[in-house]
């Protein structure tokens, strides 16, 4: 169950992933996550108050700080993919954001077979390629000579360490907010994130909702509400089998956002990206086995 339940998540969370970058390229990232988590929140809500079980406020304090910490991470991520190059920060994040919570897991005593740890190194390593992409300013013929290169590339690799450094401990938060139930520490999560990025709204882009229009708030609304099913999925996974098994499925997201931006926007993908998910497709049938 834990398998279907992290591969499910990592399905959603890529898909929800894909909506809000179309979403991005017509209004500004603020604005896209802002109506992102305001139809993440009131779907979370909804879905919470038809769920039986009470809510435990410790379970919401799990959330609510897990949302914090997270919308953070998305505000650093998508910062440091317009600074670039986004062949260095998508991967470097992707990478942090499992290690950390895989760390803990192991630290907490989990040992899986061989098995799953070859599928689940493999996973790893299919995160990092698939996550790759090409270096925007190489191929337009930016500035990259030896005086930029070395300050773009710190730069990168502190933003993709960062918000890795966020993702990560949202996986950890959000796990230890779903132990008290699955529903509502999502809903507070949610409302963690929409905090934050109003926060981050108000002082950088105040007014930024206006001109949203042309079906982008349609769009974000069916991204928020794929983050919440993707929460619920991963808490889930973590409630049913090991932690460090679910963090590494569901963080399998970018080979899913890969794989629409082929196939509905006809994108190509590099020889990395297709290595990486032939390697992602052996690990999960090893880690399944």
């Amino acid at each position: 169950m834990v398998v279907l339940l992290g591969l499910a998540a990592a399905l959603l969370y890529g898909s929800g992933d894909f909506l809000g970058g179309m979403a991005s390229r017509r209004a500004h990232v603020l604005t896209v996550l802002t109506l992102v988590e305001t139809a993440g929140v009131i779907a979370a809500l909804a879905v919470a108050a038809a769920s039986p079980g009470p809510a435990s406020l410790a379970g919401l304090a799990w959330g609510f700080s897990a949302g914090l910490v997270g919308g953070l991470g998305l505000i650093i991520f998508y910062t440091g993919l317009a600074a670039g190059p986004m062949s260095v920060v998508a991967p470097v994040s992707g990478l942090v954001s499992t290690v950390l919570p895989v760390a803990v897991a192991l630290a907490e005593g989990e040992r899986p077979g061989a098995g799953v740890y070859a599928g689940a190194l493999l996973c790893l390593v299919a995160i990092v390629l698939a996550s790759s992409a090409s270096d925007t300013a190489s191929d337009t013929g930016g500035d990259t000579g030896p005086a930029r290169r070395p300050g773009r590339l710190g730069r990168a690799i502190a933003y993709g360490t960062a918000s890795g450094v966020s993702f990560g401990l949202f996986f950890l938060l959000i796990r230890n907010a779903g132990q008290s139930g699955e529903v509502w520490p999502v809903a507070a999560g949610r409302i963690g994130e929409l905090a934050i990025v109003l926060a981050a709204a108000a002082v950088l882009r105040p007014g930024l909702l206006r001109g949203a229009g042309g079906g982008i708030p349609l769009v974000a609304a069916g991204a928020g509400v794929m983050d919440v099913v993707a929460n619920i999925c991963y808490v889930a996974a973590t409630r049913t089998g090991a932690f460090g098994l679910a963090v590494v499925l569901a963080s399998l997201y970018p080979g899913v956002t890969v794989l629409l931006a082929r196939v509905v926007l006809g994108e190509r993908l590099r020889w990395i990206q297709r290595v990486g998910l032939a390697l992602a497709g052996v690990g999960i049938v090893l880690v399944a086995a």
